[in-house]
């Protein structure tokens, strides 16, 4: 009798894939979303490191306080080579199934970096519906459902880690790092109680990533893999 253990890479990932957007399906409504090209990644020279971050749902543009805190503790880890910091651009409304234009985001600029900057060491990262960005691009090897910018075979190369936080895959069974692809080399974190990410209920729990000492942790997982 086979099982997922048993079967291809290519059937595993197309199994991880498939799992992750029924999952998604059971967290949102259903709604329609337009399919919106990726904006150009601008120049930004070529760090050492380059985190590609995004943010929470309903939190202001930039890498948010997960991201921020986590890019943080990541530059005290990795002596004195250079971290350069990517936040991903999209709304991070309620509107939920906006994560795939997110998702065509923060691959844009991945590739944009394979191509332009092939010596630096990629992180990806993302809390709560971020991390459901996330998910996406490593889950989604074609396009689909409004997500119509999956990373190239090579983009392995360049990833070296993935640091998720409230990741609402991991609620349905689904972290990251069951990944046949990415799951040696991500860490996927939730506080305990974390209603988000695990059966708790506890909805300050989904606020604590950083004084909790999460951000730290994964930061060390990362560095490890840099």
């Amino acid at each position: 009798m086979n099982t997922d253990l048993d079967a291809s890479p290519t059937r595993r990932i197309s199994t991880f894939a498939a799992a992750v957007i029924a999952a998604a399906a059971l967290l949102v409504a259903p709604a329609a979303i337009s399919p919106g090209s990726a904006p150009a990644a601008q120049a930004q020279g070529c760090p050492d490191i380059e985190v590609v971050f995004a943010r929470g749902t309903d939190e202001p543009p930039g890498l948010g306080r997960v991201g921020s805190a986590f890019v943080d503790s990541l530059r005290g880890r990795v002596g004195g080579r250079s971290v350069g910091a990517y936040a991903v651009n999209y709304p991070a409304t309620f509107d939920f199934l906006a994560a795939a234009g997110g998702a065509n985001d923060a691959s844009g600029h991945i590739q944009y970096m394979i191509a332009n900057c092939p010596n630096t060491r990629l992180v990806l990262g993302g809390y709560s519906q971020g991390a459901a960005v996330i998910d996406i691009i490593a889950a989604v090897p074609v396009p689909g459902v409004g997500f119509n910018a999956p990373l190239p075979p090579n983009a392995p190369e360049h990833v070296a880690a993935i640091a998720v936080f409230g990741n609402p895959s991991a609620k349905v069974g689904l972290p990251l790092t069951v990944s046949p692809v990415w799951g040696s080399r991500s860490i996927d974190l939730c506080t305990a109680g974390d209603p988000v990410c695990s059966g708790g209920d506890d909805i300050a729990a989904h606020s604590n990533y950083g004084p909790a000492g999460l951000t730290s942790q994964a930061a060390a997982f990362v560095a490890g893999l840099l």
